[in-house]
């Protein structure tokens, strides 16, 4: 009786069977763990008698599909994490609107008479001086502030010129210095705004703030 058997060897079990052709089609188009288990069941009946798959591959086939199993299972159990994670850290950024978020900018759109309000990074203590300058460069008004030390310096700008009279509407920027002469130093400035929304981008949270535009939380040094 002539009795007819698959090549011996031991490749891949992908490559050498077939599911039978009554299997469920394929849907995903990635194997599963029945699918891995009728194709395993068609090896072990269509293998040579005389060269047998041994106890140990077989058992080396299996554990190879249960890691690359478990690899995917915890992906998955990642991803749906990081979804709660960046659902919950929305969450927390939405009630921050309408507070004051202070950020490392130096520039602000305002509208007519409205101030400005942030701090200055001193160096070191003693006297310090902020400009704030129009679109065109002319500097519209000068605050003489003090540091008693090294660290931040609060200022707050009303919203009116040297004269005593409003500004227009427009963009100012904030300039600050400490020292004289040849001993000026330019000192970081950080400004305050209104949160007025948060955005959620690629990148992450984006607090859209009043008169300066959108920046990411990680930029923001204080909220309050």
């Amino acid at each position: 009786m002539n009795t007819t058997t698959s090549p011996a060897g031991t490749d891949s079990v992908y490559s050498q069977y077939a599911l039978p052709t009554s299997s469920k089609p394929a849907t995903t188009g990635s194997m599963g763990q029945a699918d891995f288990l009728r194709l395993m069941t068609e090896q072990l009946k269509n293998q040579d008698p005389l060269n047998p798959l041994k106890g140990a591959e077989f058992l080396g086939q299996l554990a190879q599909f249960s890691t690359v199993q478990g690899i995917e299972n915890m992906q998955q159990a990642m991803n749906a994490m990081a979804t709660v994670m960046e659902n919950d850290q929305s969450l927390r950024a939405a009630a921050l609107v309408g507070h004051q978020a202070l950020v490392d900018v130096d520039q602000v759109q305002l509208e007519r008479g409205n101030g400005a309000s942030g701090e200055i990074v001193a160096t070191h203590p003693g006297p310090v001086q902020l400009e704030i300058v129009d679109a065109s460069g002319v500097v519209v008004q000068r605050l003489q502030l003090t540091a008693s030390a090294a660290g931040a310096v609060k200022f707050e700008w009303d919203g009116k010129g040297a004269d005593g009279t409003e500004a227009p509407a427009g963009r100012y920027t904030f300039r600050a210095t400490s020292g004289t002469g040849q001993d000026t130093q330019a000192l970081a400035v950080r400004l305050s705004a209104r949160i007025d929304s948060v955005s959620i981008e690629p990148q992450g949270l984006v607090l859209n703030l009043a008169g300066l535009g959108g920046y990411p939380l990680s930029s923001v040094r204080r909220v309050g």
